[in-house]
């Protein structure tokens, strides 16, 4: 297997919540965000889970990681956005070969697709490979990023993400059932039309 770090970003504040956290909703029966490091468990890889280093959120988040054997790095400029979070797992994939990068707030996503993730990752480590819809026509979540990226990645500033690293790389798609890959939900909107739909 090839040697992989899977981050999972929960250092956000949930902000569009109005006041309850989205990383806690329920999944399959658990919170969000342990439902996602769940899985990202499960593939063996080893597991990097960034949260705030401080605020009302960090305490019910570390509670629902207990016991799954990931690595919690807290995050101190938090505030700043993806960014942070992405710097923090590029500084902390040790000798992997490339960096997944899972979104907690995904709850479609299933360990298959992670499965079909990393063997594409793995027939080429050089190049990153990104999950689509399934028509291939809206590029989504996750992304793995190869080792020689990790410079760049422990760099990047604000909240756009790791797509500035993205550009001009000859990335390789992944397509995905349905629209699971870009189904994230930030509003309790979002999450109660995603429970109507029975998923």
């Amino acid at each position: 297997m090839t040697d992989l770090a899977i981050l999972v970003p929960a250092a956000g504040a949930s902000r569009r919540m109005r006041g309850s956290d989205k990383l806690l909703e329920e999944v399959g029966g658990e919170p969000a965000l342990r439902h996602t490091a769940g899985l990202a468990v499960e593939t063996g890889a080893q597991v990097i889970v960034t949260l705030p280093a401080s605020g009302p959120l960090v305490p019910a988040r570390r509670a629902v990681l207990m016991g799954l054997g990931v690595r919690v790095v807290p995050i101190p400029d938090a505030h700043e956005g993806m960014a942070a979070s992405l710097r923090a797992g590029a500084q902390n994939i040790g000798q992997a070969e490339g960096l997944m990068v899972l979104l907690p707030d995904m709850p479609d996503i299933d360990g298959a697709d992670l499965t079909r993730m990393i063997a594409a990752f793995a027939a080429d480590p050089t190049r990153p490979v990104r999950a689509t819809t399934e028509d291939g026509t809206e590029a989504g979540h996750p992304v793995i990023l190869p080792r020689r990226l990790m410079q760049e990645m422990a760099v990047l500033t604000g909240d756009r993400g790791g797509r500035v690293v993205l550009e001009g790389e000859a990335v390789r798609s992944v397509a995905l059932p349905g629209r699971r890959a870009v189904t994230d939900l930030d509003t309790p909107e979002d999450w109660e039309a995603w429970r109507r739909r029975g998923s």
